[in-house]
């Protein structure tokens, strides 16, 4: 007896039924809106993988500037999902691995392989530390992402330095380093220290400003066009002063980011009261 078509084992369905069943599910479960996000999220793992590579190869410019871009990118994803209304299960957690690998172990390998290999047996620990504490960030707002009572980011604020921003105000040293040539920027006595305040800060409960915490008033939107503008031809023209200024500026607003928190924080008590 001869075996049956695979196309009709199922349900006795005959092909064309089948097929079109199949194809039909096709539709339902992989759409190109869907997958135009998680695409921009693939690349920016890319990125930040191909940062190490340069890296292996000694070339800093391109290693610190693929991670950069790695960041920008990371920006991204996420208001195109909204905008395409492409959320999914899927498509976070992919932001989340992505997001441990460019922003934790593409960073932590670089500044090992910079500058933290010369310092003998606590270089590699530190460079872990980075890595570990970005996966620890991470890990935290995976699990409280259903939870209902999340005091910052009820009020707009996040918790502790996001990894993208970590992850580049961890290369502070070697923008410094890049631009001025100064060779003890790169000693490990400087750069040990910064990258395990970095990744305290990372896991931190600190308040810090997320983007809808940020309110520009109406009379000054153009000039902050402007400024943003002139921001991104920067970047072009003379990258490391403009990321130095960026990581200064960063590290600036948070002192203000826990004070505004702390005002909000009385100001639900005094309600509550």
């Amino acid at each position: 007896m001869t075996d049956p078509d695979p196309l009709e084992r199922r349900g006795r369905r005959g092909p064309i039924r089948y097929l079109a069943g199949r194809r039909l599910r096709l539709r339902e479960g992989l759409t190109l809106r869907a997958m135009v996000p998680n695409a921009i999220t693939a690349t920016a793992l890319c990125c930040g993988l191909t940062g190490v590579r340069f890296a292996m190869d000694g070339i800093w410019p391109l290693a610190a500037g693929a991670i950069v871009l790695a960041g920008v990118l990371d920006g991204i994803d996420g208001r195109v999902a909204r905008m395409l209304k492409a959320q999914s299960r899927f498509g976070a957690e992919l932001d989340s691995l992505a997001d441990s690998i460019a922003f934790g172990v593409s960073p932590a390998l670089l500044m090992f392989l910079w500058s933290l290999n010369e310092l003998p047996r606590f270089g590699w620990l530190i460079a872990l530390a980075l890595a570990v504490c970005c996966a620890l960030r991470l890990a935290r707002f995976n699990a409280q992402i259903d939870l209902e009572d999340q005091p910052h980011k009820s009020a707009g604020y996040m918790t502790g330095v996001p990894a993208p921003a970590g992850a580049g105000l961890a290369m502070l040293p070697l923008y410094l380093w890049m631009e001025t040539g100064i060779e003890e920027l790169r000693h490990y006595t400087v750069v040990a220290p910064w990258i395990l305040l970095i990744a305290f800060l990372m896991i931190s409960n600190v308040a810090t400003f997320s983007w809808s915490s940020l309110r520009l008033r109406k009379n000054i939107r153009l000039e902050a066009l402007a400024l943003f503008a002139l921001t991104a031809a920067s970047l072009l023209t003379m990258p490391w002063i403009t990321l130095t200024a960026i990581c200064v500026v960063y590290l600036t607003l948070i002192p203000f980011g826990i004070r505004s928190y702390s005002k909000v924080r009385r100001q639900r008590a005094s309600q509550q009261g």
